[in-house]
């Protein structure tokens, strides 16, 4: 066994004011993710806009919220495969290429059942997130991990901020130029096009690996590995919540929803799920079928309980994001009646927030450790999401300002926290545990959007504090990051990574 395996070759610090080195991917790597989050988002500003424009009612521009988010679910676990596999420079480069698509086709839609399947598509790009999770970690040491990681996540998240700010603005611009009060048509396709542009630097510009260094990559592919017989039935449990959010999606759509989809349709939505879950399980089986009869050396195992505990945190952390970026310019706009451009402007707040607090929170699990930062911030998101819940018109409005600060940024630095913890489980399954948990994120903001579709902008906010309760408490299961990472090398040998929060 080798004691002697660098965790990141690259000998230079972590220098936001530099552009070589590590710090180059660095910055490579929150562009891309900045310029994903700003097209993903950018129907949020023009909301009431679209409505106008092709004539909505409020439940289908609720809708539209869900949609946006759906089918990032199943989108970031096969991305974190596929990162795993080919390696974040192709992967990303084909996000940010192919995502184009649906933005354009969304900008120019003569009608709903258009609108509804190109922001369904769009979901594919907040994939994109999972990608350079596993960049990071293969270009950051242990002790600048989780700061790099926040830095990435909460810069790349302050895209949808930027789509709030900027794109009513192009908008007006636009209606002022071409005529009409179409403008949000035009801001969002230019979004479509620069994230297009970008694909083609990031593709010349990006490596994997520090030069000299090795891809780790999975010892087996086609499933998600796990290390104990018990590990794959927790696997299979935590599954489930994906499938289940997606049938919530179809009932949404369903006649007793939106009527987007006929009662047949659905059923067999609900029989399709079925099949893959029972598909998904009977793959995963013989993939792992060896540890239900050769025990695997202790040494060489992970705890699937520690993915399990960041799942469902990350479900009302980022989950709670998701939802609340997408729909806080309408809520705004509502309760203290603003015009579209202050309530976006306000709205942005929420992401704003992100430059600082998502890499906060990754320089916090740094310096003082991983569960503990993770339980003041768990708990101080569940309390910034309970005083949002009474909100109303006759709070001043910079009260809420600040209420809605104060909230995003324990929500943003819980989310750098979570992900400052997922490269220390098993690094060359870094691309699967993101896209899972990263996944959750997703089931989070289906299940939120859901139920806002249902009740008000305050029981809304007050469902989300519970679960955030729920995942306070979870935490005291969670196992700090300690010690050694055993990983294993492409020649057959064995690498000990030192992990340390300090």
């Amino acid at each position: 066994m080798s004691s002697s395996a660098p965790v990141a070759p690259s000998k230079d610090k972590l220098n936001v004011l530099s552009f070589t080195g590590k710090n180059k991917i660095l910055h490579l790597g929150w562009m891309a993710f900045f310029l994903t989050f700003f097209v993903w988002f950018n129907h949020a500003p023009f909301l009431s806009a679209i409505g106008e424009t092709l004539n909505l009612s409020k439940d289908q521009i609720k809708t539209l919220l869900i949609l946006n988010v759906a089918l990032t679910i199943p989108a970031r676990v096969i991305i974190g495969m596929l990162t795993d596999r080919f390696g974040p420079r192709i992967v990303y480069t084909a996000i940010l290429a192919i995502g184009a698509i649906p933005c354009f086709t969304f900008a120019f839609a003569q009608d709903y059942n258009t609108l509804a399947l190109s922001r369904f598509l769009l979901g594919f790009v907040g994939a994109g997130f999972v990608v350079g999770i596993r960049l990071m970690s293969d270009w950051f040491p242990t002790n600048e991990l989780g700061t790099a990681e926040g830095i990435y996540g909460g810069w790349g998240n302050f895209g949808s901020a930027a789509a709030a700010l900027l794109l009513p603005t192009i908008a007006i611009g636009a209606a002022a130029v071409f005529g009409g009060d179409e403008g949000w048509r035009y801001a969002t396709a230019t979004s479509g096009v620069v994230m297009a542009l970008y694909s083609i630097i990031f593709y010349k510009m990006a490596r994997n690996t520090p030069k000299g260094a090795t891809y780790f990559k999975p010892k087996k592919s086609g499933a998600m590995m796990v290390t104990s017989s018990g590990d794959f039935w927790l696997m299979m449990v935590f599954k489930l919540p994906m499938y289940l959010a997606l049938a919530l999606l179809a009932w949404k759509l369903s006649p007793d929803g939106v009527s987007l989809l006929s009662q047949s349709s659905v059923t067999m939505v609900y029989i399709g799920l079925a099949i893959l879950y029972v598909y998904e399980f009977v793959s995963s089986y013989r993939f792992n079928k060896e540890v239900f009869t050769t025990p695997v050396p202790v040494a060489h195992r992970y705890d699937f309980k520690q993915v399990g505990i960041l799942n469902i945190l990350y479900f009302a952390t980022f989950g709670s994001e998701l939802a609340v970026v997408s729909m806080l310019p309408l809520f705004y706009q509502e309760t203290f009646s603003l015009s579209i451009v202050m309530a976006g402007v306000l709205a942005s707040s929420y992401a704003f927030m992100n430059l600082m607090s998502r890499p906060g929170g990754g320089w916090l699990s740094d310096k003082f450790g991983r569960k503990i930062t993770l339980l003041i911030l768990t708990a101080g998101l569940a309390i910034g999401y309970l005083l949002m819940g009474f909100l109303d018109s006759t709070w001043p409005l910079a009260l809420a300002l600040l209420i809605t600060m104060f909230c995003s940024f324990f929500v943003q630095a819980g989310e750098g926290a979570v992900f400052a913890v997922i490269p220390l489980i098993k690094r060359s399954m870094t691309g699967q545990f993101a896209g899972m948990t990263g996944a959750y994120g997703n089931v989070g903001s289906v299940v939120y959007l859901t139920v806002l579709s249902l009740v008000s902008y305050q029981v809304f906010f007050f469902v989300i504090a519970a679960t955030a309760v729920a995942g306070f408490f979870a935490l005291f299961f969670l196992k700090e990051p300690e010690g050694i990472i055993i990983e294993e090398m492409p020649d057959g040998t064995f690498a000990e990574i030192q992990v340390s929060h300090r």
